[in-house]
Order: structure tokens, then C-alpha cells, then sequence
């Protein structure tokens, strides 16, 4: 008896269209004989299996996304002239992608790891991405020491293992890691989930008005699910049980209706100020005290639907801190200034040329418009449309308007260390770090750190990692010490 199931999809096809007659043998030279390559059932099959991975992200490649909307709550308009942050009440579709940093695309979720947070909005404008962090600070602040620095993170060249030798050498011998590194080993360096941590946009942003006026500003997304964070002891329980279990939380509190919100704050700081403010304001491995800059809300972020396929919307998302809109810039954040070549630059040899016109990157509110033609997964979208500026044939033409405000310059071109301001140093905000933590929070983050110390094979290595944090507070410099030593007896 032949089992009967719902067929109102109609026949099976081949990519070209053509109906199917067996899906579940193989054309043979006779029964039992070798196959024939004129199956080209088979052969369509074997081919597109062989080819449905993509090269992973070399950073970030683990990760969750979900769709969701960006309502305007505070007029921002003195600030900004971005369309989206227009008028209060405006809402503005959005997609967020989280991830880890060092793992690859199988890793486990519950891990000690920054957590990316990658925020697309679908404005009328086009697109806007947002590129950061569940840390409002990174572990350097020049670009050209991204590769190094990551290259410790991952496996090494000969073990084939993260080496703890690897990341704490590079730490002890990069002192402006110390504030992040406290960060990362204090309570806050393992998420429950991903509902239940903040988001920064890291980076220092440029503002511009409709006055032409421009102003710095810094991200915050705080969790209106409260902080919520996982010991060492629970998240190496829950990685071995649950590999996928921020994914599984995200994917589950969406589809029950339990949509995750983060309430949207900047802090703003005119232009004019940032010349002799006691901190670099674009260094990454500093924050804005909010004393100075106390954070101003400015809308909600809601997640409410998940992506119907996870690798055409979420491993093919790509995001670009590139992506500006009228209103939105750049700073001169050595990091960021990177950034805005090496992400497209990613995406472009990882997804493809024409990776901006996938579904889930193309701009929903208006449309892409300008010459760019072909190339590869190119879809004929333009027609027979002039691929030239300017044209006589009704085509797209220049603005002539900026899309933010010009950055003044000054000096000799060279290889220049970031420059520090009055109260700049690299252990300053890591001490300060320390010493707003209780006795308990302490307690943790001196035997995450000392735990993950003794693992490294050379004294001085361990012990030039200890005298940085020794340099940000004598306190945390005399327990680390204590409890390194007490593990490597």
C-alpha cells in the first residue's frame, strides 16, 4: 500500500522547473549497475548540497537574529535631522542580529564572550546599520590591531585550540584591553540570553541637524528584561546541555508572544566640547562618565518576529557601520574608521557583490538606486535602465547634500598614537570599573580571571597580565595575585 500525504504544493521539481519522477532512487546502467551521469537529478542534487555553505564570518559567526520595530519616544530633531527620529511616535522596522565573537558557526552560546549587536534599520532614507557590542567598550582603539587581536582569540596555527598563552600574552603587551578584560570577567561576561543583557553602539557617532549643527553621541540599549547572567560553573553546564540555548530563548519568547523590548538612550556631546574633555572621546577602550553626558531616551526597541530561514536571513544578514543616513556619520574612532572598510569588504568576498540586494539587506522603505550592474547572484533588477550618472534619461541624480557634517583636520599624515587627553590612561576607567563592584561581585571576577591566568604556561606572561590590572587598582592587583599564585602552586 502506497502512503498517501498532502500534495497540494504540487510536483516536485528541479531547479529549472521540470517535474520529478523519482526522488528516492537513482538512474543506473541496469539493476545493481554503476550510476549515469545523464541523472541529472541526482547530479543537480550533489551539486547544490556540496554548495550550501557560505565561508563564515571569521568574527561573529555564531549567532540569532529577529525582526522588529523602533518607535520614537523623545523629539531628537535639535540634534538630528535623520528622517526615522523625525517625530515622536515614529516607528521605523528593524532587524537585530546578536552573536558571540570568538566562536565559530557550531559553537556553543553560554560561553564567556562580547556579545554583537548588529542593528539594521529600514528607514526611508535607506538603510542604517549599527554595529556593536553588549559592552560599551572595546579592547583596543586602532584598527590596525583587529587582526592580531583576534587571531589570539581563535585556534592557534599549530594546537588547533584557543591557547591561553595567546590571549593573555597580547592582553599583558596591549595595557588598553585592561578595561574591557575587567568587563568581560565580571558577572556581566555571560549573558542568560540574549533578551537579558544591554546593547551599546560602542563607537562614538556624529549627529547633524537640519542647522548643520553636529554634535558626538553614544548608543545605549538597555534591557527592559532586566540584566540577567549566567556563573562559569552554570554556563559550562548549560554550553554542554544546551549548545543552542540563547537561540532557542530568543527564538521561543518571540513565538510565545513575550516580545523582548530595550529601552533607547544616547548621550550627547556638543563638538565644540570634545577637544578638551578629559577623556579621548573616540577612543573605544574609554566611556562617557554619565555624570558628564547623562544618557537622554529617545525611543523602544521591540523584537516581535523571528526570520523564517535562518540562513537566508541570518547568516546572509550583513551589516555595515558604513551604512549612514542624512543626519548620521562617522567619528575619528580609529576602530570605526576600520570598521567602515573592513565590514562591506567581508561581506562583499562572504556573501557576494550583490549581498545588499538579499532580501533581508535591501532597503524595505525605499529602494537602491545607482549604476552598480552585474557581478555575481546579480538579478536583473534594473532592466534596461541607463547604469551611468548623470543621464538624459531620467536617471537617479546626486543630492549634492551631505549626509553628515565635515570633520576638521589638521597635521602632517603619520603612523599617530591616538591622542591622549587630560585624564587618559589605560588603566584609569578599568580601576573605576573595579571599585563600583560589591565585595561579592569582586570576589567573582578575581576567580574568573585568576582561573583563566593559570592556565598560561609562562610566569612572566602571567605576570605581566596581573601588573595591568595591579596599575587600574591596587586592591584587584593584590587579590589577582594572590589567587594566580595560589592555583599555579
Amino acid at each position: 500500500m502506497v502512503d498517501t500525504f498532502d500534495n497540494t504544493a504540487g510536483p516536485l521539481t528541479t531547479e529549472s522547473g521540470a517535474p520529478i519522477a523519482n526522488n528516492n532512487q537513482s538512474e543506473a546502467a541496469g539493476k545493481g549497475g554503476p550510476l549515469l551521469i545523464q541523472d541529472q537529478v541526482l547530479l543537480e542534487k550533489l551539486a547544490h548540497f556540496n554548495r550550501e555553505r557560505i565561508p563564515e564570518r571569521v568574527v561573529h559567526a555564531r549567532g540569532a537574529g529577529a525582526y522588529g520595530k523602533f518607535t520614537v519616544t523623545a523629539d531628537v530633531t535639535k540634534y538630528t535631522k535623520a528622517a526615522f527620529l523625525s517625530e515622536i511616535g515614529k516607528e521605523t522596522e528593524t532587524f537585530l542580529r546578536f552573536s558571540t565573537v570568538a566562536g565559530n558557526l557550531g559553537a556553543a552560546d553560554a560561553v564567556r564572550d562580547p556579545r554583537g549587536w548588529a542593528l539594521k534599520f529600514y528607514t526611508e532614507e535607506g538603510n542604517y546599520d549599527l554595529v556593536g557590542n553588549n559592552t560599551p567598550v572595546f579592547f583596543i582603539r586602532d584598527a590596525i590591531k583587529f587582526p592580531d587581536f583576534i587571531h589570539t582569540q581563535k585556534r592557534d596555527p599549530y594546537t588547533g585550540s584557543q591557547e591561553a598563552d595567546n590571549v593573555w600574552d597580547f592582553w599583558g603587551l596591549s595595557p588598553e584591553s585592561t578595561h574591557q578584560v575587567t568587563w568581560l570577567f565580571g558577572d556581566r561576561g555571560i549573558p542568560a540570553s540574549y533578551r537579558h543583557m544591554n546593547g551599546y553602539g560602542s563607537h562614538t557617532f556624529q549627529w547633524t541637524n537640519a542647522e548643520g549643527e553636529h554634535f558626538w553621541v553614544k548608543y545605549h540599549f538597555k534591557t527592559d528584561q532586566g540584566i540577567k547572567n549566567l556563573t562559569a560553573e552554570e554556563a559550562d553546564r548549560l554550553a554542554g546541555e544546551d549548545p543552542d540555548s540563547h537561540q532557542r530563548d530568543l527564538r521561543e519568547s518571540i513565538e510565545a508572544g513575550d516580545y523582548p523590548t530595550w529601552t533607547v538612550q544616547v548621550q550627547v556631546m556638543p563638538a565644540a566640547e570634545a577637544a578638551n574633555y578629559r577623556f579621548n572621546p573616540f577612543d573605544l577602550t574609554k566611556v562617557w562618565p554619565h555624570e558628564d553626558y547623562p544618557p537622554i531616551e529617545i525611543g523602544k526597541l521591540e523584537l516581535n518576529r523571528n526570520p523564517e530561514n535562518i540562513f537566508a536571513e541570518v547568516e546572509q544578514s550583513i551589516f555595515s557601520p558604513a551604512h549612514f543616513v542624512p543626519g548620521i556619520g562617522p567619528s575619528p574612532d580609529k576602530m570605526l574608521q576600520g570598521r567602515l572598510f573592513g565590514y562591506g569588504d567581508a561581506h562583499r568576498y562572504r556573501v557576494g557583490i550583490n549581498a545588499d540586494q538579499l532580501p533581508v539587506n535591501r532597503p524595505h522603505a525605499t529602494e537602491a538606486r545607482n549604476g552598480n550592474r552585474d557581478g555575481y547572484a546579480y538579478d536583473g533588477r534594473h532592466g534596461g535602465q541607463k547604469n551611468y550618472e548623470p543621464n538624459s534619461f531620467g536617471g537617479p541624480n546626486e543630492t549634492g547634500e551631505a549626509l553628515w557634517a565635515p570633520i576638521e583636520v589638521n597635521g602632517p599624515t603619520g603612523e599617530w598614537e591616538t591622542p591622549r587627553h587630560s585624564e587618559d590612561d589605560d588603566f584609569v576607567q578599568a580601576g573605576d570599573l573595579y571599585r563600583l563592584m560589591s565585595e561579592d561581585e569582586k570576589e567573582r571576577l578575581v576567580a574568573n580571571l585568576s582561573g583563566n591566568i593559570a592556565g598560561v604556561s609562562r610566569d612572566d606572561i602571567a605576570e605581566r597580565a596581573i601588573a595591568n590590572f595591579a596599575k587600574a587598582d591596587e586592591d584587584f592587583g593584590k587579590r589577582l595575585r594572590a589567587a594566580v599564585e595560589a592555583l599555579r602552586k
